[in-house]
């Protein structure tokens, strides 16, 4: 073969070659060989606890410079505020998401899904009933209701989806009866039902099968997992756990004035208060500012008892109050926890004076407890009863005050109001403890 026929032989095999690779589709892609995949899980009820976790690491995921974030989801809900921001979260994320419905997306949990671009459901799995409930179990006010069914359509249209079934688990009035949510009820998605109605893209056993779905089963995987110290915040800011916290705060340290030296109501006490700061500065809702606004007011409050006035125990305990309100996210719920707090702590006052009284404790070194007693060698004036009657003569005039002699006794008497010249005769009528009243005898 000549040269010239080997040179064209070679330049069609590479054309054939060139034409047989086909850009964008290679194998390495197809299975997400390559892509960083974060795994974040929503547990538990939605509060301001989960809000910090996920922010911690969609945080970590973005400067990782990670291709998919999978939120495994299980939660019965929780309060709405967090679950807004949550979903700002999401919302701002440029990274593509998918929620993986585990058991349950109810409530806020499925308000979160619903901001992500992809949802996939376990078969026993269900999303929606998330209706608005206040913390006594009621329905929330219409201005409420309002907001949140706007928020939950305007989730629903952000990722493409029909927002009627996200207003329907929201609103009871909406009528659907083909999907078991008559006129009434909250519509709650089944894996079936949210993949016919666009919500869900399939339904998965397991993460194995999600990851081949999404094509990233060849992926590297980075599974975030909460911290010990966030774990505890979100226990410490639970609404059930935070009025229990201040509570046992204010009656520890309230006992602790009736306990001789400092025992363990007050060390209860003081963990009730660490406890509280700590999990709310994790959680982010309390800053330091809070803390040293407390500092302050406890200081006032100590002052108070070596200052007279009222005044710096006034500021003080204001100050304490605004140092809880403001590491409340909800000034509301923040004030109910603070106002079960200072009831319990007046019931227990009431108590404990009437038992104890203010002999025990610290008031023992602030209140004067000793008296001028018989016991002592203290003796009070004597009412002599026995002078009433007798006879005797001015000494000196009595202006009504003055000095009479009575069988041989001086004694300093007062007349009835009138002026009595000395040397004049003079009856006892009346002894009120050291006085004694005199009259002139006519």
């Amino acid at each position: 073969m000549n040269k010239k026929y080997f040179a064209l032989l070679v330049a069609l095999i590479g054309i054939i070659s060139l034409l047989s690779i086909q850009p964008g589709t290679s194998e390495a892609e197809e299975t997400g060989e390559g892509k960083l995949v974060y795994v974040i899980p929503i547990e538990k009820e939605v509060e301001r606890g989960l809000e910090a976790f996920l922010r911690r690491t969609t945080n970590e995921a973005t400067t990782e410079n990670a291709d998919h974030i999978i939120f495994e989801i299980n939660t019965p809900g929780g309060r709405v505020d967090a679950a807004g921001n949550i979903a700002e979260i999401l919302q701002d994320l440029d990274i593509t998401t998918t929620s993986f419905v585990t058991n349950r997306a109810l409530s806020a949990g499925s308000y979160i899904a619903l901001n992500t671009d992809n949802i996939f459901m376990k078969p026993q799995a269900t999303m929606g009933a998330s209706g608005v409930i206040t913390g006594d179990g009621n329905a929330a006010d219409m201005k409420a209701q309002s907001a949140w069914f706007a928020s939950m359509k305007s989730a629903a249209e952000s990722k493409g989806r029909d927002p009627i079934y996200a207003l329907a688990m929201s609103d009871p009035d909406i009528d659907m009866p083909e999907y078991g949510a008559p006129e009434g009820e909250f519509l709650t998605l089944d894996p079936n039902s949210a993949v016919e109605i666009g919500y869900a893209e399939a339904i998965v056993n397991h993460r194995t099968e999600l990851l081949n779905e999404l094509e990233l089963d060849k992926a590297t995987i980075v599974e975030m997992e909460t911290t010990i110290s966030e774990e505890i915040a979100r226990f410490l800011t639970n609404p059930v756990v935070v009025p229990i916290l201040l509570s046992m705060a204010s009656i520890g340290l309230i006992v602790e004035l009736y306990s001789p030296g400092f025992g363990i109501p007050g060390s209860i006490g003081l963990l009730s208060l660490v406890l509280f700061f700590y999990g709310h500065i994790v959680a982010g809702l309390a800053g330091y500012e809070a803390v040293i606004l407390l500092v302050l007011g406890l200081i006032a409050i100590v002052a108070e008892i070596f200052v007279p006035g009222g005044i710096l125990g006034i500021v003080g305990i204001g100050a304490v109050i605004g140092s809880l309100l403001l590491s409340g996210n909800d000034i509301g719920q923040m004030a109910m926890s603070v106002g079960i707090a200072l009831l319990l702590s007046i019931i227990v006052s009431a108590i404990l004076f009437r038992r104890i009284g203010l002999n025990k404790g610290i008031f023992r070194h602030l209140i004067l407890q000793d008296s001028t007693s018989t016991e002592k060698g203290y003796v009070s004036s004597v009412n002599r009863l026995d002078l009433i009657g007798l006879e005797g003569k001015s000494v000196t005039p009595l202006r009504p005050a003055g000095t009479a002699i009575f069988d041989e006794e001086r004694l300093d008497v007062v007349s009835e109001g009138s002026f009595i010249q000395a040397n004049v005769e003079l009856k006892i009528v009346k002894t009120e403890g050291s006085r004694i009243v005199v009259r002139e005898i006519k």
